[in-house]
């Protein structure tokens, strides 16, 4: 599916890691199949979604977010938006501390953009998150090249709240 999404011009391809390996704490596989996926993405940008609504704990979203930066992602999304429960605000505080700490150890900034999607959020909503970001990964993260809201209703939020 990579290739085909690649010939017809895809520039940024969607993976979505493997739960069940996650669940079982087999991360090697997880990672595996990350690199397998990059591998196929050549030039294109390769977005990870962690689901971290099926993950079951902070703990697992860490080590997902962690695996996902050393397979190569080049972004992180916190779900599909098809899960029960999607970006909460402490979900988005474990993976910028997992992408924070990942640079203070490494000295680079393995991810270029982070998405939270939120399910229909409220400009509070999307201020809260703003703040955080802002907060643990610094106020150069705060473009549309770094971070990215997946939350359709969002605009039409903003635009009844003023």
């Amino acid at each position: 599916e990579i290739k085909l999404a690649i010939e017809d011009g895809a520039d940024e391809i969607d993976v979505v890691i493997n739960r069940a390996a996650a669940l079982e704490q087999d991360w090697k596989c997880v990672h595996d199949e990350l690199v397998a996926f990059k591998a196929e993405c050549g030039k294109a940008h390769m977005k990870t979604i962690l689901a971290t609504g099926e993950l079951q704990n902070y703990e697992n979203i860490y080590k997902a977010s962690w695996v996902a930066m050393l397979a190569g992602s080049d972004f992180i999304k916190t779900s599909t938006g098809k899960e029960s429960v999607n970006a909460t605000p402490e979900v988005a505080y474990v993976m910028c501390s997992a992408i924070k700490h990942y640079f203070d150890l490494t000295g680079i900034c393995q991810i270029q953009r982070l998405q939270i999607t939120i399910f229909c959020p409220t400009p509070l909503d999307a201020l809260r998150y703003r703040v955080l970001v802002e907060e643990l990964l610094g106020k150069e993260w705060l473009t549309p090249d770094l971070l990215r809201f997946g939350a359709t209703s969002l605009l039409d939020n903003v635009i009844k709240a003023l």
